[in-house]
């Protein structure tokens, strides 16, 4: 109750700075109050004068203020409860139930209670938001039906009018016609304001957002500039009306500017360009002044009813300056980088070559002197003569592998793809590392299936990586360990395992296994010779053949070091063909890292 008779009072929650704002929904919400309480007020003011009638025997007056006080009151209480829609209805079915008495108590066709019947699709119009306000309407021809029912005298009020009800029928559409009114203009204020506030703050928002807005008309002509045009053009705004902004363009951008412009005014397509445009000083007039990397986006303006071809256009300017000048950069970092890519290439190819002449005649030599061609020797010399041929060898090894790296680098790794058995790879390459394996007393142990499928590779280079997979695992392995090799199925692929007991890897050497150079133990106190480019081979082979080069490891408990290969051979590759396929080598599945890292490793 005090709640009910605090909003006949006027005291109603929410603030009422927010109608002020001229929020529509709010003072829609407040007029809907507003209403309520003129219908009760009014109703509560004729009750007296209703009940002196009735005790005369004047039914209608009664009749119509009882309607007035109960929608007023129920209105007012759906209002209190947030039911908004259906107090506005309330108050629209009060308006055509009293027009509908008004109607029944004149036999006349036209009068009082049929205008007033009319205020009811108006209300609803005003007041309510949802598609129920056409219902009123079918209200409205349901009065006016029963109204022409009783000018027939099909219908009739169960009393006779009194040449009084006439008075009272006016008031009662003077009062409906009043409160009509004040909705209509309080809500039409409240549009207004919210527009004008909408307004402003586009405006606001235009004039200070970062980027430069520019408006032309349908001809052309410039209708707005923003605040922000004149720092980005160093002018001021005026400067840019006519053909200002056009003589900013720089000559030969300005074709490529009108042809976009041409397309929003002329098409209605939005486009995007990059051009550049003058920037002046004002601190230094005579400076000679300085062009600057601008994005315009075009946008059209399409008004669907106008009768014009030509659309207005919507200017959006923002200085790119600066990410050209930082892509400019990247290009030519990139380019220096793939420079010096190429010249590393080139040096490790001419370089290795240049080598590789000399340490064949100090191998070839060093051997003919250790087998007594060119007569005995002295134990010390013989010794001698077996380190220079062991020495030549290893340096023979290193310009291989810094040859077959550059070749990989360089995407010059040619691959002979042919039908083979894998099984038959593991012999061979147990003959190659045998010497390197009874140095350190290692056995080599073969765990194969009886049946594999074939592989469709470069035989080559699978043995070379199986090579590498177990000189590899030979030096990191303790003496009088066991090195493994394995192979079997795993679904279309071959997956060939080699797996020792040695000192093992921590997590981040196990993701860094494929770079070029890198070694688990840097640093001139380092156990284990190595130039750190045999599994940076293994996985730029296994990349050309689209394969996976995985390992596991644990710190002190040994390494396996996985190598999946298609059995169908490259992607690229038909099983039946045996094409020389050159293939530019991948980022692989166990060296992920940025791209920065690599562009600095190959500028090195």
């Amino acid at each position: 109750m005090r709640s009910l008779f605090d909003s006949l009072l006027g005291r109603e929650t929410g603030s009422a700075s927010e109608a002020q704002r001229g929020r529509p929904e709010t003072l829609r919400r407040k007029t809907l109050a507003a209403n309520a309480r003129i219908i009760i007020a009014t109703s509560v003011i004729g009750s007296p004068a209703a009940l002196y009638l009735l005790a005369q025997g004047g039914l209608m007056p009664f009749v119509i203020v009882t309607i007035g006080l109960c929608a007023g009151f129920m209105t007012l209480a759906l209002h209190r409860r947030g039911q908004y829609e259906r107090a506005a209805f309330g108050q629209v079915y009060a308006t055509l139930l009293i027009g509908l008495v008004l109607t029944l108590v004149d036999p006349q066709i036209v009068d009082f209670g049929l205008a007033m019947a009319l205020l009811a699709p108006v209300q609803a119009t005003l007041l309510t938001r949802t598609p129920m306000k056409k219902r009123s309407w079918v209200l409205l021809v349901a009065v006016i039906a029963i109204g022409c029912l009783g000018t027939l005298g099909l219908v009739r009020w169960p009393e006779i009018p009194r040449p009084e009800y006439a008075l009272i029928a006016g008031m009662s559409f003077l009062i409906t016609a009043l409160m009509t009114a004040f909705t209509a203009s309080r809500l039409n204020s409240a549009f207004a304001v919210y527009e004008r506030g909408q307004m402003i703050a586009y405006r606001h928002l235009v004039e200070n957002v970062q980027d430069a807005v520019m408006r032309f008309a349908s001809d052309g002509s410039v209708i707005f500039t923003s605040k922000s045009a004149e720092k980005l053009f160093g002018c001021a705004r005026y400067e840019l009306s006519g053909n200002g902004l056009i003589e900013r363009i720089h000559v030969l951008d300005r074709p490529t500017y009108m042809t976009a412009f041409s397309g929003a005014n002329h098409e209605g397509r939005s486009r995007t360009v990059e051009v550049r445009m003058r920037r002046d000083d004002p601190t230094q007039p005579a400076r000679i002044p300085e062009f600057a990397w601008v994005e315009v986006g075009l946008t059209p303006v399409v008004d669907e009813e106008a009768r014009e071809s030509r659309n207005e256009v919507v200017a959006l300017l923002r200085d790119v300056t600066e990410r050209h000048r930082q892509d400019a950069e990247m290009r030519e970092a990139r380019r220096l980088a793939e420079d010096a890519s190429n010249a590393k290439s080139r040096f490790l190819a001419t370089i290795g070559h240049e080598l590789r002449t000399p340490l064949n005649a100090i191998v070839g030599f060093s051997e003919m002197m250790t087998s007594g061609v060119v007569g005995e020797l002295s134990p010390a010399h013989r010794e001698y003569a077996d380190i220079i041929h062991r020495s030549g060898h290893h340096l023979l090894d290193v310009v291989k592998m810094l040859l077959d790296m550059s070749r990989l680098e360089a995407g010059k790794f040619e691959l002979m793809t042919e039908s083979f058995e894998p099984a038959n790879l593991v012999e061979p390459c147990f003959k190659m590392v045998d010497g390197l394996a009874r140095e350190r007393r290692i056995t080599l142990v073969a765990d194969l299936p009886r049946i594999l499928p074939p592989l469709i590779g470069d035989e080559r280079a699978c043995r070379q990586v199986l090579i590498n997979l177990l000189s590899n695992a030979i030096k990191f392995s303790h003496e009088g360990g066991t090195v493994t090799v394995s192979m079997k199925r795993q679904g279309n692929l071959l997956n060939i395992s080699v797996a020792d007991r040695g000192i093992g890897m921590d997590g981040d050497a196990v993701k860094r296994i494929g770079e070029p150079f890198f070694q688990v133990q840097n640093g001139l106190s380092r156990r284990y010779e190595g130039t750190g480019l045999g599994l940076s081979i293994v996985r730029g082979l296994v990349d050309l053949h689209d394969g996976t080069l995985r390992a596991f490891s644990t710190p002190g408990e040994g390494t396996t070091v996985t190598v999946l290969l298609p059995l169908n051979g490259p992607e690229t590759k038909k099983a039946e063909t045996a094409e020389v396929t050159q293939i530019t080598p991948r980022e692989p599945v166990v060296a992920r890292k940025s791209e920065w890292p690599e562009e600095v490793r190959r500028a090195l």
